[in-house]
């Protein structure tokens, strides 16, 4: 086994560097949203119209509907969105940004943007792209992941998140089933990470 003569020489290290520094900066950016990043990602899902309904949004973004309810309430309670009936469906509720919402999110995306200029800012502009390209290419051609694994993955850190802030332990739908004793534990697929 041999070590690299020094550590930038490294992938993982280098990887894991930018990706510390690039989460760093996203996270002071997002600090002050309802749900942080998780509250961003609604955001931005509800100013583009990627999905109609409450439900069709927390499916969109893998949030259990539980997590979404109480990620919506504080987001609607900082008048950043708002929740009305569907006119085609009086029982769904469609989610929209109020105009305090789409000016805020205007306001995370140019922050964002900054966040991301800093860390790629050693490198030239054509490198930037060069980088974006091969990094997206890098990510598709990754280990096939199971979808529903990372959804179950996603919805339990959404949960326990949630649950911590409003002081409730998580809902058990949100996490892995425990095993009951003297059953096996049903196989599940590996993490992607």
């Amino acid at each position: 086994m041999t070590t690299p003569e020094r550590p930038e020489s490294d992938l993982g290290w280098a990887l894991g560097t930018v990706m510390r520094t690039y989460l760093r900066g996203i996270d002071e950016v997002v600090a002050g949203v309802p749900g942080g990043p998780r509250g961003y990602q609604v955001l931005a899902a509800a100013g583009r119209g990627e999905a109609a309904s409450q439900l069709a949004l927390a499916q969109h973004l893998g949030v259990d509907r539980t997590v979404m309810t109480y990620l919506l309430d504080d987001l609607e309670s900082a008048g950043l969105v708002e929740r009305r009936p569907d006119p085609a469906d009086r029982r769904a509720r469609r989610v929209g940004l109020t105009p305090e919402g789409g000016a805020r999110l205007c306001a995370l995306e140019r922050e964002l943007r900054r966040a991301e200029e800093t860390v790629l800012a050693p490198l030239a502009e054509e490198e930037r792209a060069s980088l974006r390209e091969m990094l997206a290419r890098i990510a598709r051609g990754a280990a096939p992941v199971d979808p529903c694994q990372v959804a179950q993955e996603m919805q339990a850190q959404d949960a326990a998140a949630v649950s911590a802030s409003r002081g409730r332990a998580p809902r058990r739908s949100a996490v892995a089933p425990t095993p009951q004793p003297g059953r096996p534990r049903a196989a599940t697929p590996a993490s992607p990470r």
